[in-house]
């Protein structure tokens, strides 16, 4: 026998526990199903010393907006996880723990959709998609070919240097993960290898403010997707920077002088050799462009506004471009132990069985609302604006859904 509820919410992280939090509102009848824990890709795909990058006053889900004292500083992955779990407290969700949705797809009936799980069968009016943008991690089929001697995992799967097997390190990717994780390593005594990516670097602070002030002042956080030069746009890496230790910028070139060796992208891989493009130039180019054009943009909105704002003094570095081109590396030779792909995920939307997605394999919907009706998404990366898919800007699309269901 079909359980039938007006509205299933797949995902119990930050953005299907908002949606709950208005459905609970308007009172709607709904469930949230969560094959782990509320807020479960916190909790245990994490390192052990990760923070946000994002400071806390940009925590702001519905009716736990950040009050506390420490508003520009950088909340860690424990106190993520409370958060989460203090949201939860305040409204008390009607959570489903431990139920795996299987497939959404159409009502037999015509009317309504269809979900199966791995604990029976539902039938709703809506249901909303909020499982996240990048669930798949990325790691090349190649590596598999790779020595056993070499440990690999994906960044998700890091905790601390510790916790590796002993000798260098080969970080494969330069965005946030990545760099974030090689400067961990590598202060932590660890031979680090970091084969780079076309990531670009954000600067932590410039002219007397953290990048993200400025960004908010600007407007840029609320910039449409429609407003993007070309849908691809949207799948953009995010550029490396940290809130660890009060939040400072990421610097290849940084990494290159405290003794990285810096490669080019990882290629192709078997034995104990892995192959390198020549393209580290290239990729530090990138990187040093995407700080320069924010800058740029932080002069011109202070000289247009009239803003009284320090000059910038941060010295420009250029030691990355000093580095040797290596195209292929030794693993052996070089004693590395363990490879740690951070390179990124790929989404996966294999969940939703209708005809809704673009050429990219990305759902197609306005804030959410797609064309099949009662069908909705949310905490999509680039859904509607740039942060849609952070905790500053979830529940503003999450009210947006919700009123679209309420009005069915």
């Amino acid at each position: 026998m079909r359980e039938q509820i007006d509205t299933v919410v797949i995902g119990g992280g930050q953005a299907g526990l908002t949606a709950s939090y208005y459905l609970t509102e308007e009172g709607r009848e709904h469930v949230v199903l969560e094959k782990d824990q509320p807020g479960e890709r916190w909790r245990s795909k994490k390192w052990d010393s990760f923070t946000l990058v994002t400071p806390n006053r940009q925590l702001r889900l519905p009716g736990l907006e950040y009050e506390g004292d420490d508003p520009h500083g950088f909340a860690t992955r424990d106190e993520v996880v409370q958060y989460i779990d203090d949201f939860v407290a305040s409204f008390d969700p009607p959570l489903r723990l431990g139920v795996e949705a299987k497939a959404v797809e159409g009502a037999p009936s015509g009317n309504g959709l269809r979900i199966e799980t791995d604990a029976g069968t539902l039938e709703a009016s809506n249901v909303v998609i909020a499982t996240g943008t990048f669930q798949r991690p990325r790691i090349p089929a190649f590596s598999q070919g790779i020595s056993p001697r070499v440990t690999q995992l994906h960044s998700s799967l890091y905790r601390n240097p510790e916790r590796l097997p002993s000798g260098a390190v080969l970080v494969v990717g330069s965005g946030q993960s990545g760099c974030q994780i090689t400067e961990e390593l590598y202060e932590s005594g660890r031979k680090v290898y970091q084969s780079t990516g076309k990531a670009g670097r954000a600067p932590r602070r410039y002219r007397g403010k953290d990048f993200t002030w400025w960004l908010d002042n600007m407007g840029f956080v609320d910039k449409t997707v429609d407003q993007l030069d070309s849908p691809a746009e949207r799948f953009d890496p995010n550029p490396a920077v940290t809130g660890k230790d009060g939040g400072h910028t990421l610097n290849l070139h940084q990494f290159a002088l405290d003794g990285v060796t810096l490669l080019g992208h990882l290629e192709d891989g078997a034995g104990s050799k892995v192959r390198l493009a020549d393209d580290l130039h290239k990729n530090l180019k990138a990187a040093d462009k995407t700080a320069a054009q924010m800058k740029k943009g932080i002069d011109t909105f202070i000289e247009k506004s009239g803003i009284d704002a320090p000059q910038d003094d941060e010295p420009e570095l250029s030691a990355g471009y000093d580095a040797e081109a290596i195209t292929e590396l030794d693993l052996d030779a070089e004693d590395v132990g363990t490879i740690i792909w951070a390179a990124g995920y790929d989404f996966d939307f294999d969940l939703v069985k209708l005809p809704i997605f673009d050429e990219f394999g990305y759902p197609v919907q306005d804030r959410g609302v797609t064309r099949v009706p009662g069908l909705y998404f949310l905490g999509l990366h680039w859904m509607y604006t740039v942060k849609s898919g952070l905790f500053v800007g979830i529940a503003d699309d999450a009210a947006h859904v919700v009123e679209h269901i309420a009005g069915r």
